[in-house]
């Protein structure tokens, strides 16, 4: 099962991975298509400290919930592409949360990241950069949409194509979430990249859905 799914680091805008001051709160997620890891700090999530024998666990988890038969090789093949999406995504030590959009045990997932940082500077700026409203390396203007979220409050969407680095005749499909919250300060974003652009139109309204979800836990 091969795992053709992107990612492109961590949010501009001096969010940098270091400490997790704020988290994400997936409590109203609908898990029916989402696989979630929150960032694998070992000392937080004891669980983290074996991702592959988690991976497994949830393996057997996806394929007895899809009523399907795994074969002799589902269950391996499947933990396998979860490690190799915890291992790109989300390596330990890691800030950002992971959700992976499973459809189907045995399919390519899609990864969608979420990151929380401490807020600073005006909130309008503030979110028009870390919605990459205005990449210069998109092939066109980003298309940028008003997003509301019931826990968020008010963001921004955006959908772009950008080359690919290693091949600049083919692009990247990229769909971002950015909002910046005043109580608690922090700023939050949701971001996902694939070159399967077909897989993310498909995935358009989970990842919407996904995003009026998530709220901020400030322990």
């Amino acid at each position: 099962m091969e795992v053709r799914v992107k990612a492109s680091g961590n949010p501009p805008g001096g969010i940098a991975p270091g400490g997790l001051p704020t988290a994400l709160d997936t409590e109203l997620v609908d898990w029916d298509r989402w696989v979630h890891l929150p960032p694998r700090d070992p000392e937080t999530y004891t669980d983290w400290r074996d991702i592959g024998a988690w991976c497994r666990q949830e393996a057997v988890w996806l394929w007895e919930e899809s009523g399907l038969k795994p074969g002799r090789h589902g269950v391996g093949l499947t933990a396998m592409t979860l490690e190799r999406c915890a291992e790109a995504f989300c390596p330990e030590g890691s800030a950002n949360d992971l959700f992976l959009r499973m459809v189907h045990p045995a399919g390519t997932p899609l990864p969608v990241l979420g990151l929380t940082r401490p807020a600073s500077g005006p909130r309008d700026e503030t979110v028009r950069a870390l919605a990459l409203a205005d990449d210069p390396e998109a092939v066109e203007p980003p298309v940028v949409t008003p997003f509301l979220s019931p826990h968020l409050g008010e963001g921004l969407s955006t959908f772009r194509y950008i080359p690919q680095p290693d091949h600049p005749t083919r692009l990247f499909a990229c769909l971002r979430y950015a909002w910046q919250l005043h109580e608690p300060p922090v700023c939050v974003v949701l971001w996902t990249v694939t070159e399967d652009t077909a897989q993310l139109l498909d995935a358009a309204e989970d990842v919407e859905e996904l995003a009026r979800a998530v709220r901020v836990h400030a322990p």
